[in-house]
């Protein structure tokens, strides 16, 4: 995922409705205890896993040693498991009596980037990458999912008693390509196991430890990647005139296209466009053939979304135009549509979550703007899965602060410094959606 980071605000929780009917929190004080004294027998091995996957990162659909050890944990607490679902997907499920079906999702997926956190255990670890050689990290925190997971799995194993249904937990892979939500549905996940009747995840950010917050509504961005290869005719440096120079139209075009944000969106609403990369020609006197750009779109309403799609491809044919060139070639590479909350779900989780969490569990209503980073977790909600993404913080409160006073950012997921505190990431991600689960927090009957 692009830059995550939760856009907070305060909410009162007397004041969270569903129906027009304020939500009863239901009591989850003895299942907190249960569960608290569990994770205090359990955690140790869980930060061992999570120490293991952070040396040993792989990109997305390569995660053939994390699938499998994932596959190993969910076996033993008790999962009939598949593997290979979408790619490297791995799927499990344990039946427990008449119920819900409820979907539990964590990515799986590393980054192609160098690691300079300095931890004992940071990544040494190297990967290939559209056919070359890089080094892997895990920048983004999916290590923690992974782990959170099996938590997950041995609390709902080791609470049997205490709910009943049908638990669905998914290992995907390629969340940071946006395609292993859409791969793991192209080969079944809906069909050839129980379908879901609503979900849960969690993703750890730069937010203060202890932090849980949950978004009702709009949660992320939708995002849509494109190549576009403007073509030309190669020549001599010293002989333009002989030739059409296909950089200077991809220059035209990477400065027109941001008009499509200035003068054509909306100016109250969200939209972002990124110039990526551009790739082109070999040396200095050598007109190239093709200039390629990569372009990646971000928004919040369908509208703009396809005001964003339609302005580039148009700016990218009129570049090519005035330079008397080709039709330029446009490619799209992947995206996903923006990531909803379920409003019910959401108001009934902070109902029965804040007195787990106190002051540490955020609600943010779904009139604030949600974050500009995308998630293709939207891919379960838009296939009838509603849900609750939850925000987990992850960095030191007093470390914050010591940023803050010296007038420096906190790393972000996707920054080669990312280091959040696992142990309470780990935790926290495992309480919310465990509870969640015992607390019977759901969608709201239509």
């Amino acid at each position: 995922m692009a830059t995550k980071h939760w856009l907070l605000a305060a909410a009162s929780f007397a004041t969270l409705f569903s129906g027009g009917a304020a939500q009863a929190a239901p009591d989850l004080s003895a299942a907190s205890a249960r569960l608290t004294a569990l994770l205090d027998k359990n955690y140790p091995a869980l930060e061992a896993l999570y120490k293991d996957l952070h040396l040993h990162p792989e990109l997305g659909m390569q995660e053939v040693r994390t699938a499998g050890i994932l596959a190993q944990h969910l076996r033993k607490a008790g999962f009939a498991v598949t593997e290979k679902v979408g790619g490297t997907g791995v799927v499990g499920v344990l039946k427990n009596g008449e119920g819900p079906t409820i979907l539990v999702r964590a990515d799986m997926d590393a980054l192609p980037m160098e690691e300079k956190t300095g931890l004992p255990w940071a990544s040494k670890a190297r990967a290939t990458y559209e056919g070359k050689d890089v080094p892997a990290m895990h920048a983004c925190g999916h290590d923690t999912h992974v782990a959170y997971l099996v938590g997950v799995a041995q609390a709902l194993s080791a609470m049997r008693d205490s709910w009943s249904g049908t638990i669905v937990l998914i290992g995907q892979p390629a969340e940071e390509t946006l395609q292993g939500a859409r791969a793991m549905l192209a080969d079944g996940l809906l069909t050839r196991f129980p379908r879901p009747d609503f979900g849960f995840a969690a993703h750890v950010s730069n937010l203060p430890s202890g932090q849980v917050a949950i978004k009702a509504g709009p949660s992320s961005a939708a995002s849509d990647s494109y190549s576009i290869i403007f073509h030309g005719r190669g020549g001599h440096g010293s002989m333009p005139s002989a030739t059409i120079d296909p950089i200077p139209i991809a220059a035209r075009f990477v400065t027109d296209v941001q008009t499509v944000i200035s003068r054509e969106k909306e100016a109250g609403t969200f939209g972002v466009l990124t110039i990526g990369a551009i790739h082109a020609g070999s040396a200095p006197n050598i007109i190239p053939d093709s200039a390629e750009v990569k372009v990646n779109l971000r928004s919040h309403a369908p509208e703009v979304r396809e005001l964003l799609k339609a302005g580039t491809a148009r700016s990218a044919k009129a570049a090519a135009l005035m330079g008397n060139a080709p039709e330029p070639t446009i490619t799209y590479l992947t995206g996903t549509g923006a990531l909803f909350n379920d409003e019910s779900m959401a108001a009934a989780g902070a109902a029965a979550l804040k007195p787990v969490f106190g002051d540490n569990l955020v609600f943010t209503p779904a009139s604030v703007a949600p974050m500009s980073g995308s998630e293709d977790f939207s891919e379960f909600v838009e296939a009838g899965v509603p849900s609750i993404f939850f925000g987990i913080g992850g960095y030191d409160p007093g470390l914050l602060a010591e940023l803050k006073a010296k007038g420096q950012p906190a790393p972000t997921n996707h920054s080669p410094f990312f280091a959040p505190q696992a142990e309470p990431a780990i935790r926290n991600a495992v309480t919310a959606i465990t509870l969640s689960i015992i607390g019977g927090v759901r969608p709201a009957a239509k």
